[in-house]
């Protein structure tokens, strides 16, 4: 219970690192808090004309969690024997912990990002087979509709039925409500999905 609780933490002061706003912010892009949505990830990162910075916000958002997950990784390996269930609980507990501090930053106010990328570097450093599925599912929804945001909501919706087909079912629980998370902080982009308002990949 204690190395639980310690890899939750572990995680979310890895996840709480707000990468877009520090690489914004030294290389003079602007205050990216006031910049689009305000929000700290990729996609508003690239609202600064910064493609560059775009792209290293996405892989450190996605490095953030899967780094942190596969050193706990390693150490829970090393202390359960080849018969306990994998992933074990510090492992998801880790996971989880980086997701929730991407989006609610102890720095930021609790005003973090909407998770996309971290859930992926979590979840391909817990399953890279769900990872993988995870990318497919994306790239589908997206070459099919050019909604990004469709994309995510798919793709994440669709991985803890992944996981429970895997037989990884604490982890189908513990990213079925990551998931939720991400349908939340996705409510605005919900409702322009709806109104048929919604921005496509390419278009502004």
């Amino acid at each position: 219970m204690i190395l639980t609780l310690l890899a939750f933490v572990f995680g979310y002061a890895c996840g709480s690192i707000p990468f877009g706003l520090i690489l914004t912010t030294l290389a003079g892009a602007g205050n990216l808090r006031a910049i689009g949505s305000g929000n700290i990830g990729a996609t508003n990162v690239l609202r600064t004309g910064r493609k560059d910075l775009a792209a290293a916000t996405l892989l450190l958002d996605a490095a953030k969690a899967a780094l942190p997950v596969l050193i706990v990784s390693f150490i829970a390996s090393r202390r359960l024997s080849p018969m306990d269930a994998w992933p074990p609980a510090p492992v998801l507990a880790v996971a989880l912990g980086a997701f929730v501090g991407h989006i609610f930053p102890v720095w930021l106010g609790f005003k973090g990002g909407k998770g996309v990328a971290t859930f992926l570097g979590a979840l391909l450093a817990v399953s890279w087979p769900a990872g993988l599925a995870f990318m497919a599912v994306w790239l589908a929804v997206a070459f099919l509709t050019r909604y990004s945001s469709l994309s995510a909501l798919t793709a994440s919706a669709a991985t803890p039925v992944v996981l429970w087909l895997l037989g990884q079912q604490g982890a189908a629980i513990v990213f079925a409500a990551m998931a939720a998370l991400i349908f939340f902080k996705h409510a605005a982009n919900i409702s322009r999905l709806r109104a048929g308002t919604e921005s496509r990949i390419g278009k502004a």
